[in-house]
């Protein structure tokens, strides 16, 4: 996998940087403005949509799985970043260093978000819905990365396609939207139904 010069061994990057490993809309170089360090894999994780007792639309979390894997990008971000703590304030910040596939440097710590248990509602997700426009980023994001491959596994194993989908294509209800093109549209719908998803018309914006 491509690495640039800040990610060698010994080299210790800009100052203050820190490194965030993506596994969702952070995929997507179109939402933020982070360098990507490198194209890589954790051990030992799987997505899931998560839902909580204080906010009606879901979020894309992990949980310790042994024997998968997740793909994503290693991103070098300023040590003060308080647009991305605002943007990830659901989370807390998990260590993967050692779980970072290839010679990854041990004394440049990565960190993954990740929700913490007491903010989780025990997976009853009564009421939440996915957001269509939010899946739409993270597929964009896997294909520009990984190509359909990327979209494929993103589907496939990631849990919780249960929830319905609400179909806010049109109208987008997230934030760091990004419009899809025939392509990637007919990509997602299609692993919609083939995963057996209910899309759901557009209604009152969740909490």
């Amino acid at each position: 996998m491509a690495i640039d010069r800040r990610a060698r061994a010994g080299d210790k990057g800009r100052m203050g940087e820190v490194f965030i490993f993506g596994y969702g809309s952070l995929v997507n170089r179109r939402t933020h403005g982070y360098a990507c360090v490198r194209r890589a894999g954790v051990r030992g994780w799987q997505r899931v949509w998560r839902y909580t007792p204080w906010r009606e639309v879901a979020f894309l979390d992990v949980v310790r799985a042994p024997g998968h894997r997740l793909r994503g990008l290693v991103l070098g971000v300023p040590g003060v970043a308080p647009e991305l703590d605002r943007r990830e304030r659901a989370y807390r910040r998990i260590e993967v260093t050692r779980e970072i596939d290839g010679a990854w440097p041990p004394d440049r710590p990565v960190s993954m978000f990740a929700i913490p248990p007491d903010r989780d509602d025990g997976g009853r997700g009564r009421g939440h819905v996915l957001l269509l426009s939010y899946i739409d980023v993270v597929a964009q994001g896997y294909l520009a990365e990984f190509g359909a491959d990327g979209v494929h596994e993103f589907f496939e194993t990631t849990k919780g396609w249960d929830a319905p989908v609400l179909d806010d294509r049109a109208a987008p209800r997230y934030p760091r939207a990004v419009s899809p093109d025939a392509r990637l549209a007919a990509l997602v719908d299609q692993w919609l139904e083939t995963l057996g998803a209910t899309i759901v018309p557009p209604r009152a914006a969740p909490s």
